[in-house]
């Protein structure tokens, strides 16, 4: 009985002892060589593979679609060479409400190089997404993460990161996250032999994440999260070594959000209740997509109809909000409770997941909330925390397996790798053109807001009217905010020949939208087609009382009053359009021909040539420049 009582008693000691020596050292002892072996380089190749084939749709064929072509082809910043001086210092003059100008001058020195050629954007972003890919593989490495290998190629193909990837405006995505995990894999550096560049550099590469994306503002708390998974716990060292990036994280969310707020303040009125049961409902919502990643949709059913009546929900939204929070409580509590038996690194995964997703949970309102609550694109790197916990914890559990048995898990990871890449080459595809897009969308969610109007522009740019008709009616059914839909549909009956149509559509759509400018504006539009222009002028002139710089009531009225031969009345307008559209082809074009009939010769030679830069099929312009050259031959 003694020699038992002793037994027990060394056993405790050493369990003891091994508790005390995980407290002071990191939890995985054997650290991984800097060395880059042969066969280091044949997995960088098959990474390499596995992106560039799973991305061929998005690279061959992708096109730019909805905010692409306002932000990226419809951004003067970009086009022009002083452009780089509104992207860093004068960001409200540009379309983006948000302050991400390293993504911006991205975007900026690919126009310098090749135009706006959808395919180079696409071309960057599978570059940026396969670097993150090979950072993060070398960073699980270094950290001597279960399973590196697989979960670095499980990131490379993952469904869920198309929308990041294959979305050409979405470069702020793969963009901040070279940046972010390059901080880490420095700021490891700085921790094990620590020059004064190190931490500088961790610091700069930090900041330039938060500038190409704000999503990365979490990662001072990752950070802390790093230390704890390595020594189980975060001395006041670490806290201060930690403190500098919480300080630039305040400065730089606090320039973006009051820049924001000045430019689209997003405002939904939802209570703390709310916005936490939103936010528990989507930290599932995500785990599910990582694990089963089908039906995906760029644009998810919004969950709000209930909200504002937490009493009124029935049983299944009280179980799946409430149930979902309680759910991460018990999930959390577990690991902890099991830390010592499993290891810290499955908490350690789970904490990096909401963290580094808290911004986009729904806590903080933004302007997204307004389409839905929740998007694949913003768990592109919190997705890493849970990616590597289930594949960390089934690579540990294969590798108990016999001989024969972990041949068979090979196997199921390649299938899994394949599959998973199938559906990414899949879900890339639909980036191909707006009409793709779109009808990918309503196939997935016909309530979806924007998604039918955005279809019949679509198919109104194809000039196919009939389909673009269809389209356009559900759009004005389903929109009730914004008189987009009704002005989409006036011009529609307009190419179709139906002024009478679009007159009774215009004059609906002010009536419920009375101060909207568009309203009136397109009920001028209706009457000018119908040739009732002294009335038409009355609605450019009421629309422009409601919005003075309203381009669409400018270009309107100043046409009238070229009809009217007030071509004095008409410049002064159009030159009011083209300062705050300089892009707007009509308004060159109209300009071109007011000053040809005042005689302005050199002046309407200009206007005309400006119209053809921007448009070289542009009817008007080109036929006022030949008529202008054979009077000069002429004389």
């Amino acid at each position: 009985m003694a020699k038992r009582r002793q037994t027990n008693s060394t056993r405790r000691e050493r369990r003891r002892t091994a508790r005390n020596k995980a407290r002071t050292q990191p939890e995985s002892q054997h650290t991984s060589p800097h060395g880059f072996s042969r066969r280091d380089a044949l997995f960088s190749l098959a990474l390499i593979l596995l992106v560039v084939i799973s991305y061929l749709p998005a690279m061959l064929w992708g096109g730019f679609v909805w905010d692409d072509i306002d932000h990226i082809p419809g951004e003067p910043a970009i086009a022009e060479w002083s452009g780089i001086r509104d992207i860093w210092f004068a960001p409200t003059q540009t379309k983006e409400p948000h302050y991400r100008p390293m993504t911006y001058t991205t975007f900026w020195l690919e126009h310098k190089l090749w135009g706006f050629a959808p395919a180079g954007y696409h071309v960057v972003n599978v570059l940026l997404h396969l670097v993150n890919t090979l950072l993060l593989w070398r960073l699980l490495h270094r950290l001597a993460v279960p399973g590196a290998h697989l979960i670095a190629a499980v990131f490379a193909v993952h469904p869920l990161h198309v929308e990041s990837v294959a979305w050409a405006i979405e470069r702020k995505d793969v963009l901040s996250s070279m940046f972010y995990l390059s901080c880490i894999l420095i700021y490891l550096c700085y921790l094990k032999a620590p020059p004064g560049w190190h931490y500088g550099l961790a610091l700069a590469l930090f900041a330039s994440g938060v500038l190409a994306k704000n999503m990365t503002v979490t990662l001072p708390a990752a950070l802390l999260i790093l230390h704890w998974w390595q020594y189980a716990r975060i001395s006041v060292q670490d806290l201060l070594r930690v403190l500098p990036f919480f300080v630039v994280s305040l400065c730089l969310v606090v320039l973006d959000l009051s820049l924001l707020n000045a430019a689209t303040p997003a405002a939904f009125g939802y209570s703390i209740v709310e916005r936490v049961l939103i936010a528990s409902r989507a930290f599932w919502f995500y785990v599910g997509k990582l694990l089963w990643p089908v039906d995906l949709v760029v644009i998810y059913p919004h969950w709000d109809d209930q909200l504002g009546t937490p009493l009124a929900w029935d049983g299944a939204v009280v179980a799946a909000t409430w149930g979902g929070l309680a759910a991460i409580a018990a999930l959390v509590g577990t690991q902890w409770f099991l830390r010592h038996r499993i290891g810290r690194g499955p908490l350690a995964g789970v904490l990096f997941f909401g963290v580094t997703l808290s911004p986009a949970l729904g806590f903080v309102e933004h302007t997204y909330m307004l389409f839905s609550f929740v998007a694949d694109r913003y768990q592109y790197l919190a997705g890493i925390g849970v990616i590597a916990v289930v594949t960390g914890a089934a690579t540990n559990a294969a590798g108990r397996l016999p001989l024969m048995w972990r041949k068979g898990a090979l196997g199921i990871a390649i299938a899994v790798l394949l599959i998973l890449g199938t559906l990414t080459w899949r879900q890339s595809s639909i980036y191909k053109d707006q009409e793709t897009f779109f009808r990918y969308i309503v196939s997935q969610n016909p309530q979806a807001p924007g998604a039918y109007l955005n279809l019949g522009n679509a198919l109104l740019a194809q000039g196919r009217l009939q389909e673009a008709l269809t389209a356009t009616r559900v759009a004005v059914e389903q929109d009730t905010l914004t008189f987009d839909a009704y002005g989409n549909l006036i011009q529609i009956l307009i190419a179709l020949g139906r002024a009478d149509d679009a007159l009774s559509a215009a004059h609906q759509g002010l009536e419920k939208f009375p101060d909207h400018a568009n309203a009136p504006a397109h009920v001028g539009l209706a009457l000018f087609h119908l040739g009732r222009i002294d009335e038409a002028e009355t609605y450019f002139a009421r629309a422009l009382k409601i919005n003075p710089r309203y381009g669409d009531a400018l270009l309107g009225l100043a046409v009238v009053q070229i009809n009217q031969k007030r071509y004095a009345e008409a410049l002064a307008h159009l030159k009011t359009l083209v300062e705050i559209a300089p892009g707007n082809v009509q308004a060159w074009a109209n300009m071109g021909l007011a000053l040809q009939a005042l005689n302005r010769t050199a002046d309407a030679l200009k206007s005309f040539d400006r119209a053809l830069a921007i448009d070289p099929n542009m009817p008007t312009a080109r036929a006022g420049r030949e008529q202008i050259l054979r009077e000069m031959q002429g004389k």
